[in-house]
């Protein structure tokens, strides 16, 4: 009998891979909560006219949201098929941008506030006295950083 054995080749183990679904699920989960998904239905139809110049928002989470255009077909018979305005998922008024607006900031961190922006997105087809007098509903409640969203130019 010999004092040393000749070893046997092994084979590296597998991993194992019990535990792999729970991380997979753990981390699926992680995203789900974590991810923001716009709630915002549109319920204006908006061609935006061509841009001329292009910069792009710094922190989209700070933005608020004007839609001005003719109602979709779903809401065309309640309101008709002339310009509305609507501010996150309803259709309002000009006078009620104040509260709109007010309603926006107090949901922001307070360091924040100034660095609010509102973008408006109107139909190229919508007359410009609609938008003037929002613009000066806007100016009236302090919200002066406005943009407006339109088309990226065809190079």
């Amino acid at each position: 009998m010999s004092k040393f054995k000749k070893k046997e080749k092994r084979e590296v183990p597998q991993p194992p891979s019990g535990s792999l679904s729970d991380i997979v699920f753990m981390l699926l989960f992680f995203f789900m909560v974590t991810t923001t998904m716009r709630e915002t239905e549109s319920k204006v139809i908006t061609d935006a006219p061509q841009a001329t110049e292009i910069e792009k928002l710094e922190r989209k989470d700070l933005t608020s949201y004007i839609s001005i255009g003719s109602p979709t077909a779903k809401y065309q018979a309640m309101y008709g098929t002339g310009a509305q305005i609507q501010l996150n998922d309803s259709f309002k008024t000009k006078e009620e941008i104040r509260d709109f607006i007010a309603s926006e900031r107090e949901m922001r961190n307070e360091a924040d506030r100034e660095f609010m922006t509102v973008a408006i997105k109107a139909d190229k087809k919508v007359r410009m006295g609609i938008i003037t007098d929002i613009k000066q509903e806007l100016r009236r409640c302090s919200a002066l950083k406005v943009m407006y969203i339109a088309k990226q130019p065809v190079e």
